[in-house]
């Protein structure tokens, strides 16, 4: 069975999966999910729509549930246990099924590995990879399932994916060993391919490769002081220089920038990276928060300059003028990224949150909207909707995002004391002291010292 692309879809096929994207481009996720569904039961290797398909019901169900077992390996349940019977009869009639089973939970790993076994089965490569890829992103702590993706790399004669899929166990179970030697034996693999070696290259070479790999590695899992930063940057700029189109090198050399808080390189080579990956979408999200991180830092200086000479009628305007330009910078690049990826919650919460602070409370307030649709950001996003609700006045409807969060909310964590807060206040400027004392009560009984409530509730009782 063949992989295919869209130009290859029969034309009712086609009709649908663009009834798909434009679903996708509302947002009607729920819509899109049953619309790509059909296209993928019909055609089985179009791994265009499955991934579609895939990123619509992460952005509906969340982020994985995190749940016991040892190195992350999980049972599927008596469910996938029969999934896994049928598969052996019909592989390919039990696709769709299995599908189902996602779009409950896309995370799902024992559903992603009988995928990947089926896709295997039917000689469908790529399609296999995506499954257990999707596992890497959501529970890459999961080491049976990614040795299982790091093999097939290697099966498939590419070493240096597979070295990065080892790298990502050791950073979850650093005493792998199984990991640690995979990972040493695929860069050197992926030398050798690069450079063209045979087995009579000198494997001196080879060695100090290695070496320089576990190195390397070493270095990434342990604490390391500035100075040692600053000396594994001078190393990785060594290799740079001998290869600057080398994208572990590049990724790395933006990392250690990083970790060095020095935000303009990082941003350059997380940038260059980008560009190397052929588009990889994370790489542009560290570029654009590295770009964010420099600018912060400029302001805070700048705040920091203002603050020392407060009669310094030319620096304190300068603060003001470059405060504005930096919001309406963050809002451009906010939307920007919204544009891009128009169905992320989080991008649209960063968005809200720039229109919030930028002044622009009925822009944030749609934007904020669509980011409640994401569970993980949820209580967050209420919390900043609330105080945009405040900031307009309607105080009614900041009361209710607020009691939406404290609704989702069941240990009194901090989370849940600075909802409890704002709602307090609200209830205070709206004269109902009742209820405004029962919030600021809540934080008290756990938190004596929570900003001002103790003032706020013991002076309720003279």
């Amino acid at each position: 069975m063949p992989e295919i692309a869209e130009k290859d879809l029969p034309q009712n096929l086609k009709a649908l999966w663009l009834k798909g994207l434009s679903a996708i481009q509302t947002n009607n996720l729920a819509y899109a999910i049953s619309l790509l569904q059909a296209v993928v039961k019909d055609a089985p290797g179009f791994l265009d729509g499955r991934k579609a398909l895939r990123s619509c019901e992460i952005q509906l169900v969340g982020p994985p549930k995190k749940k016991g077992g040892l190195f992350g390996i999980q049972t599927g349940g008596v469910g996938m246990m029969k999934l896994a019977s049928q598969a052996k009869k019909d592989p390919a009639g039990t696709l769709p099924l299995i599908e189902k089973e996602l779009e409950k939970e896309p995370y799902n790993e024992a559903a992603a590995e009988l995928l990947f076994d089926i896709f295997m089965k039917l000689e469908l490569h790529d399609s296999a990879a995506f499954a257990l890829e999707t596992i890497r992103k959501g529970c890459p702590e999961n080491a049976k399932l990614m040795h299982k993706l790091a093999e097939f790399y290697l099966t498939h004669n590419q070493p240096l994916t597979a070295s990065e899929v080892y790298n990502d166990i050791i950073k979850h179970h650093p005493a792998d060993s199984a990991a640690i030697k995979g990972s040493k034996d695929a860069s050197a693999r992926a030398s050798m391919q690069k450079q063209k070696w045979d087995e009579n290259t000198d494997m001196r070479a080879l060695i100090r490769n290695q070496a320089e790999m576990e190195e390397l590695e070493r270095a990434s899992r342990t604490g390391l002081t500035k100075e040692q930063l600053e000396e594994r940057r001078d190393r990785i700029i060594e290799k740079y220089n001998a290869d600057p189109n080398h994208l572990l090198t590049v990724k790395d050399l933006a990392a250690i920038y990083e970790q060095l808080e020095d935000w303009e390189n990082a941003r350059t080579f997380y940038e260059w990276a980008h560009t190397l990956s052929n588009g990889d979408v994370a790489l542009a999200t560290k570029a654009g928060h590295m770009k964010d991180r420099a600018a912060d830092a400029h302001l805070k200086q700048l705040e920091a300059s203002a603050a020392a000479d407060p009669d310094n009628e030319e620096l304190q305007a300068a603060l003001a003028a470059h405060r504005a330009e930096r919001m309406a910078i963050v809002v451009e690049e906010a939307k920007k990224r919204v544009e891009v990826n128009p169905t992320d919650p989080q991008l649209r919460f960063e968005l809200g949150s720039a229109y919030y602070n930028a002044g622009d409370y009925s822009a944030a307030i749609p934007q904020l909207q669509q980011a409640t649709r994401s569970p993980h950001i949820r209580t967050k996003v209420l919390l900043l909707l609330g105080r945009t609700f405040k900031a307009k006045g309607m105080f009614d409807l900041s009361i209710k995002q607020l009691s939406d969060a404290i609704a989702d909310l069941h240990a009194m964590d901090n989370t849940k004391k600075e909802v409890l807060y704002e709602k307090g206040i609200i209830h205070d400027e709206m004269g109902d002291k009742v209820n405004a004392l029962e919030c600021f009560k809540q934080i008290y009984e756990v938190d004596y010292g929570y900003r001002d409530v103790a003032q706020r509730v013991e002076s309720s009782y003279h």
